[in-house]
């Protein structure tokens, strides 16, 4: 087949979930003996990032990249405030990038064409004109919902109020769109069912996450016990409020009381405000890190305290591939097939959380048994082979092959 993948951000390198994603789907089909070609917006702020870790991949496929600049002005603020449209989604919007696809569409006849993401939507109308593909939209959660959870989580009226305008325009353009491809892929069986309720009547699959297991080598020699990690983007909404109810709940108990436990906070882009949490030789901010497998190797016990959000964490299954013994939330674990206190530990509030770190800090081989078991999970269900296998023959069902 002739697969064409859209992505709202270069895919390359897999420091973030997103990127993890779409690179792991690329691999598969080109190890698959498909013909596979990637066109991707290249936003302002990931300019520069090298390319080097995945130079044999991108020789294997077609790959272009389209300088763009989504950062919304003061004026185009105001607007979205005021007016009607849906700028998170209109910012990723670029003519130039359109006529880009067209003259592909018309050189070469592509079979599937994928968008990444809700952001690429904006130009399925040119593509539908030019290309006879069908249109697979990967929903890599429900948009709407991530910003009205936020808005649930917020006291200030005023930011309560801004975010529930984003989501409610941002659902309804969701809606829109959802009978305009000729399929959907998410994530998790949740997202499915949503999709169902709103009145999908498209062929909706379900494809978990899937990982390059060759890359994680779990060494616990190289890993300290106790400790505790969180690593994540911290420019993510869900992540920054997830990490600032955590700090503010267990700051105390880590410093000066119960937990006797270091906790390191890793990721990129982190709010300098995050600087007055860190506590010398209690709790580190430590920002981005040089090599994520190594850093999630070097820990031992993994908080994703994720308050809203949708979709799959991909921090949560790379770190059972690691076999990490996780505490996260039923938001956090969402769209695994996970079994509470075998492969991971489920915790929803400030209590549950206190109860369960206290637990896995004073037993190192808990703490393995439940990472042990973590792996097995994905070994079973997220390989980047197995999750491959079910996407080829999804296409090959809509194409009636």
């Amino acid at each position: 087949m002739k697969i064409l993948i859209l992505s709202n951000r270069v895919p390359f390198p897999q420091n973030g979930g997103y990127p993890i994603v779409v690179r792991n789907t690329i691999l598969g089909l080109v190890n698959e003996g498909h013909e596979v070609s990637v066109f991707t917006l290249n936003n302002k702020n990931q300019r520069g990032i090298s390319l080097d870790n995945d130079d044999e991949l991108i020789r294997r496929i077609y790959y272009q990249s389209y300088d763009i600049d989504i950062r919304l002005s003061p004026w185009q603020f105001i607007l979205n405030l005021v007016g009607r449209r849906t700028y998170n989604v209109d910012r990723f919007y670029d003519v130039g990038f359109e006529k880009v696809l067209i003259n592909e569409l018309k050189r070469v006849q592509y079979d599937i064409i994928q968008f990444e993401g809700l952001f690429m939507s904006s130009y399925l109308p040119a593509i539908r004109k030019n290309s006879t593909a069908k249109l697979v939209y990967r929903a890599h959660n429900i948009e709407h919902l991530i910003w009205q959870r936020l808005s649930e989580q917020k006291a200030d009226p005023i930011k309560k109020t801004y975010l529930r305008l984003l989501a409610k325009r941002i659902k309804a353009y969701e809606l829109k769109y959802l009978n305009i491809f000729d399929a959907i892929v998410t994530l998790t069986g949740q997202d499915k069912q949503l999709m169902l309720q709103y009145g999908s009547r498209v062929p909706i699959k379900v494809m978990p996450v899937g990982i390059d297991l060759t890359r994680y080598k779990p060494d616990y020699s190289k890993t300290e016990f106790p400790s505790l990690f969180f690593l994540g983007a911290l420019d993510w909404m869900p992540n920054r409020e997830g990490m600032e109810w955590f700090l503010d709940n267990f700051s105390a108990d880590i410093t000066d009381g119960e937990l006797r436990v270091k906790f390191y906070v890793g990721g990129k882009n982190i709010p300098e405000r995050f600087d007055e949490y860190e506590v010398m030789g209690k709790i580190f901010i430590q920002g981005e890190v040089d090599d994520a497998l190594e850093f999630v190797n070097s820990k031992s016990i993994m908080v994703v305290p994720l308050l809203s959000g949708g979709g799959m964490r991909v921090k949560i299954v790379e770190g059972m591939a690691m076999q990490k013994c996780i505490i996260t939330t039923t938001l956090g674990a969402e769209g695994l097939h996970y079994s509470n206190g075998d492969n991971i530990l489920i915790a929803n509030d400030r209590d549950e959380f206190f109860s369960a770190i206290k637990r896995c800090i004073g037993d190192e081989e808990y703490c393995k048994r439940i990472g042990i078991n973590a792996r097995l999970l994905i070994e079973q269900e997220h390989d980047t082979n197995v999750v491959t296998e079910k996407f080829i023959n999804f296409y090959q069902q809509l194409l009636g092959a």
